[in-house]
């Protein structure tokens, strides 16, 4: 492709511009996907260089420490009590205690059935007391899967804790000998909620997304290597165990396993996917400029009641939208008020199948996301469209320019660059659109050709609904759901980095400044 210098992109004709950025944009995504490996393979490398250095940092504070601190590798906080620190010493004493415990009394045990997820499943089993044959529930799969990955992360943060263990060793050593004083365990608490306040305050919150966010996505990343599903519980009906890769063949074979008519689960994960990026590009931008320009209609010089056009807008928002979109669906049913009005009015002679034809629901769940979506696009807008400076148009009216020339020259470019990553948190929150899709028409139409594939797909099926369904079917296919969830995550991941790095608020940064 021909790369023009800025004198020669000014000289091309509006087609030829627009056509020019395409193709940049377009030789972008793969040069932006290649950057981002080739950025994990030097931050691995970085990894592996830096963990080669720890060990070796260790093995010297091993040789040369004194046996304080040769004893402190084996009882955590040792070196700190024979200091003086004991604080830090009683703290570090204690979680070595409290992880013995742990591994003695049940880490190690679930770490030994991680492996299998289970030895014995449910049995039938004679009671003599009641003269019946009863059902003894043994081990539990899931309770293995959920607290062997508690046990790896506790680990974890014990090896972590142990190097801090060795590393303050280490520097108390070199503090003692160049004759300085070791900080008191008063020194220690003043400095938390002193210098140190900052990691005080943070402790909390990573503890929380720790344990509500990382954990729950890493067991989520490991059903998918499972056959964890109705059939197979862990624990009532059979165990699951693991089964490799199998899932991901399943999903993205191609290979038909229904009858005649139905398609492979790669082709209806294809359908969905490419659905599921048009909803999210029509539900991003037709909500994105049509707010835009109702802000700038009710910021227009002589618009009377403008408080009162932006309060009946901002009352969209204040209806909860489990009420106003299960009722829009019913306006729009074939027995609806929409059809029925229509009809009435003789414009139509038969009632229009807005949620029965694919293109029908797919245009009317589009249409109607605009009137969800154009309030708060409106509220933002409107505060970033006064922050422009006035000076800026009355120059441009002043150079001839009308009123399409300053919107395109300076309302749009300055929004872009404000609401960029808006746009970007915008398009992937869409993709993951629940409520609208599934309030309005639950995924209807029913594809019949994808029927035979969990959860029977429908025509308005976004990946988030389908998975959903997935979960909920009778079967409840939590392996396959979290195939999906995971496929979904390396979707939006790449669009999100190739994005991010094209967008003006990252590429210009001081151009606004």
């Amino acid at each position: 492709m021909k790369q023009y210098s800025d004198l020669e992109f000014l000289k091309l004709s509006r087609g030829q511009k627009l056509l020019y950025r395409l193709q940049r944009f377009l030789i972008s995504i793969p040069v932006g996907i290649g950057r981002f490996f080739m950025k994990l393979i030097r931050a691995l490398g970085k990894l592996f260089a830096g963990i080669g250095r720890d060990l070796g940092e260790i093995g010297a504070t091993f040789v040369q420490g004194d046996w304080k601190t040769k004893t402190s590798f084996f009882i955590m906080g040792f070196g700190n009590l024979a200091r003086g620190q004991i604080l830090r010493g009683i703290l570090f004493l204690l979680f070595e205690a409290v992880f013995i415990a742990y591994m003695v009394m049940s880490g190690g045990y679930w770490l030994s059935m991680l492996p299998s997820l289970g030895i014995t499943g449910p049995s039938e089993e004679y009671s003599e007391v009641l003269d019946a044959y009863v059902t003894r529930y043994h081990d539990n799969s899931f309770q293995i899967l959920l607290y062997g990955v508690l046990t790896i992360f506790f680990v974890i943060a014990f090896i972590y804790t142990w190097r801090v263990n060795v590393r303050q060793n280490r520097m108390a050593e070199k503090i003692l000998a160049s004759g300085k004083k070791l900080k008191s365990g008063k020194d220690d608490l003043r400095s938390v909620v002193d210098d140190q306040f900052h990691k005080t305050l943070l402790a909390l919150p990573l503890t929380g997304i720790l344990v509500f966010t990382v954990l729950p996505i890493f067991f989520m990343i490991l059903v998918a290597f499972t056959n964890y599903d109705g059939t197979h519980n862990g624990y009532t009906n059979s165990l699951f165990t693991w089964v490799g890769l199998d899932n991901f063949n399943t999903m993205l074979s191609w290979n038909v396993t229904g009858g005649a008519g139905t398609q492979s689960y790669a082709a209806t994960f294809g359908e969905v996917l490419l659905w599921t990026l048009i909803w999210a590009f029509f539900a991003t931008f037709t909500n994105y400029f049509l707010g835009m320009f109702v802000a700038m209609a009710i910021n227009k010089k002589g618009i009377r009641f403008k408080k009162g056009w932006r309060t009946i807008l901002v009352l969209t928002i204040a209806i909860p939208q489990f009420i106003s979109l299960l009722y829009v669906s019913k306006m729009f049913a074939k027995n609806g008020i929409v059809n029925g009005f229509l009809m009435s009015m003789g414009w139509i002679q038969q009632a229009l199948p807005f949620w029965e034809d694919p293109t029908w629901a797919r245009v009317t769940v589009i249409l109607i996301n605009i009137w969800i979506g154009i309030p708060y696009l409106m509220l933002i807008t409107t505060g970033i469209l006064m922050n422009i400076p006035a000076d800026l148009y009355e120059s441009a009216r002043i150079d001839g320019a009308n009123a399409w020339q300053q919107y395109r020259k300076i309302t749009l470019p300055y929004m872009l660059f404000v609401t960029g990553p808006y746009l970007l948190t915008s398009f992937t929150g869409n993709m993951n659109n629940f409520n609208v899709i599934y309030l309005l028409t639950g995924g209807a139409p029913t594809n019949p050709a994808a029927s035979s594939a969990a959860g029977a797909v429908g025509y308005t099926d976004l990946l988030i609904t389908w998975l959903f369904k997935i979960t909920m079917g009778a079967e409840s296919q939590y392996y396959l759901a979290s195939v999906i969830g995971i496929l979904v995550f390396v979707v939006v991941a790449l669009i999100s980095l190739v994005v991010y790095n094209v967008l003006p608020s990252i590429k210009n940064e001081e151009d606004f400044r």
